[in-house]
Order: C-alpha cells, then sequence, then structure tokens
C-alpha cells in the first residue's frame, strides 16, 4: 500500500475542516505543516497536530505532495492565488479554495503545465454525500428519460458551489445561459433568474444578501434543487439532505373518463408518493464534525488521481474555468448584494412544530 500523502494546508480559518479531514482519512493523508500568518490560532493548531507552522512559502520543504491553499483569492481580495502561484513554481500541487476568477484559474494552469503538477479548485458542497447522492440518482434520471427543468435556490455566498453542482447535474455546463433577472416584490429577498445550464432550462432563486460583519450566518437556506423529469422529481431539500424522489401520478381512465384510483390497471399507484433516497440529515454540530471534513476527503482523494492520471488534468481545468465564468456572468446579472443587518433568529423547538403538527392529523 502506498504511503499517506503530506499535506499543506494554507489557512487556517475554514482551513480548520481540511485539518479535520487529514484526521479523517489517515490510509490516504498526513498533515505535514501549516502555513499562515503566524497568529496565535494557527501556532496553536501547529502545536496540537505537532508540525510545523510555516509563515513564507520559501520555508516550506520539498517533500510535500499535495497543498490545500484556503485562502481568499483575488475573487475575494485576498492573496490566495499568489500563495497558490508561488507553490506551483516549486513543483507543489495546488487545491485551491473557491471562489476564483477565471483568468487566476489560467494563470495557475499555465503555471502548473510548467512544473509538472495539477491544480484545481475545490468548491466542497458538490462532494457532501447527500449532494453526491442526489447527483448518482439524478445520473439515472438523466441516462434513462433526461431532464425536463431545474429548480434551484441558494445564498449567495455558495453561488459559485450550486453552479458546480448545476453543471454535474446536467453533466456538462455549456451552453449556459443567464437572463436578466425579474423584478421582485417589496421586501421578497430572492433574485430571480431564467437560466439554461447544460442545455436544460434552470429557474434560480438567489438570496442575494448579506451581513457586512456576520457573512456566515442569516441565509434562508444554503442549497436546495428539484430535477423535473418525465418520470418524477428528485429533490435535495437541503444541502445536507435529504433527497427526496416523487414519481408522476399517472394512472388509466376508465370507459367513462374517470381516472382509475384502485383496481386492476392501477398498479403504478401502489408506490410511495415521496421516498427518502439518503440518510435522515444530521445536527449542525455532526455537520462540521463530520459531513464536511468528508466531503474535503472526498475531493483530496478525487484530486490526487491527477497526481497520478496527467491525462485528466486539462479537462479538470476547463470544468474549473467553465464554472467561473458561470458564476461571474450571474453575478454580473444580479449585482452586489444586498447589505441587511437583522439580529440573531429566533429559535423555534422542534417540539412545538412537532405537537402543532399531530394535533392537525
Amino acid at each position: 500500500m502506498s504511503k499517506p500523502r503530506r499535506v499543506l494546508i494554507a489557512g487556517t480559518a475554514f482551513g480548520r475542516f481540511y485539518l479535520d479531514a487529514i484526521d479523517a482519512d489517515p490510509k490516504h493523508f498526513t498533515l505535514a505543516g501549516i502555513l499562515s500568518r503566524g497568529g496565535e490560532f494557527s501556532r496553536e493548531l501547529a502545536r496540537q497536530r505537532n508540525v510545523p507552522l510555516h509563515t513564507t512559502t520559501d520555508e516550506i520543504p520539498g517533500d510535500i505532495d499535495l497543498a490545500c491553499v484556503v485562502v481568499r483569492s483575488g475573487a475575494t481580495g485576498g492573496p490566495g492565488t499568489e500563495l497558490a502561484l508561488s507553490l506551483l513554481t516549486r513543483g507543489i500541487p495546488v487545491l485551491q479554495e473557491h471562489p476564483v476568477h477565471a483568468g487566476e484559474i489560467a494563470e495557475c494552469l499555465r503555471a502548473a503545465r510548467r512544473h509538472g503538477v495539477p491544480y484545481a479548485v475545490e468548491t466542497m458542497y458538490p462532494q457532501l454525500q447527500p449532494v453526491r447522492q442526489f447527483l448518482a440518482a439524478a445520473e439515472v434520471l438523466r441516462d434513462r428519460v433526461g431532464l425536463t427543468y431545474v429548480d434551484a435556490s441558494a445564498n449567495s455566498q455558495v453561488l459559485y458551489p450550486l453552479l458546480d453542482i448545476l453543471a454535474r447535474l446536467t453533466a456538462t455546463p455549456r451552453p449556459w445561459h443567464f437572463a436578466e433577472p425579474a423584478p421582485a416584490a417589496a421586501g421578497y429577498p430572492f433574485t430571480e433568474v431564467q437560466a439554461v445550464v447544460g442545455g436544460t432550462p434552470v429557474s434560480l432563486r438567489i438570496q442575494n444578501q448579506v451581513h457586512p460583519d456576520d457573512p456566515d450566518n442569516h441565509s434562508y437556506l444554503f442549497h436546495r434543487l428539484a430535477a423535473g423529469t418525465p418520470a418524477g422529481v428528485l429533490t435535495l431539500a437541503d444541502t445536507h439532505g435529504p433527497v427526496l424522489w416523487q414519481p408522476r401520478l399517472h394512472s388509466p381512465r376508465d370507459h367513462t373518463g374517470r381516472l382509475l384510483t384502485r383496481g386492476p390497471g392501477t398498479h403504478r399507484l401502489d408506490v410511495p408518493s415521496t421516498s427518502s433516497l439518503s440518510a435522515r440529515p444530521g445536527t449542525f454540530h455532526e455537520v462540521f464534525a463530520e459531513l464536511w471534513p468528508d466531503a474535503l476527503a472526498h475531493r483530496m482523494r478525487q484530486f490526487c488521481r491527477l497526481l497520478d492520471e496527467p491525462a485528466g488534468r486539462a479537462a479538470s481545468g476547463q470544468w474549473d474555468l467553465a464554472v467561473s465564468t458561470m458564476w461571474a456572468q450571474l453575478t454580473g446579472r444580479i449585482g452586489l448584494p444586498e447589505l441587511i443587518r437583522p439580529g440573531e433568529p429566533p429559535p423555534v423547538p422542534m417540539t412545538d412544530l412537532e405537537e402543532a403538527a399531530r394535533a392537525a392529523a
């Protein structure tokens, strides 16, 4: 068995989830070091994991198999792409956290080719287990009956990975098109855009709002998708599940023209109107501790195939360029996010909802 890949993590904000991913997959990965500006949080992480803390790329040894750059790119005003380029020029493969402008991706791909190593953009959400299950079921439907339409909703903070998911859902990003946003009623928090992705009609609803001092909170949802097909509707109710299948209602009519609801010929009615294709969603604690690290480890294993199979690097790069270009075009359509400053959302106990639902049964 090959030895675990030695991984460098650059950035320790979202990067801490990559550290958890490495911990969760010791068969394939081992942490070789942390690259950061040297703050106390990063120093403590390095001490806890007994690895060196580097503050410049010049300090990094030459035995790194993979660097995960989890630092804001130029797309969001950070130095992540400069870090990626510095590592690539040293012959270190780089997996860079999204979002990344297409121009930056192209520059990194050129540097990667010059130095004979792979480079790719990481979007995480397509690798979450419920999303993988949604996409796997959608592939069966797409191959057998085709896709008719897609409804997709997301917060603008996670719009980049939504487009990656949509392109995977339709099997290709091209052709794509985004219409001008539809007029919205006052106070409605979503921007609606009619689109085409991979030749499939897509209806987008985007919560294009952000709290400037608390951007990770105050989303109504992460991602929600419904893929309509001639056979039924496949729904990803939330980024973290569940995946639901709803077959289309269809039954023959009798000699009077009335729809048959029982008896001979109604075998298609003998199926659940809705079925879950995934496990029951976990708590947010479990999402952060298990689901996200699992997704990142899955993506890192995918990336390692590009280390072993260089022939796949060109197609991977073209995919990343397409997704980034789609994101730039769509964000250009919907404009800058509306700045909002709501208070902490009020908690509603699940037991209250369950009690109300039971009472209405």
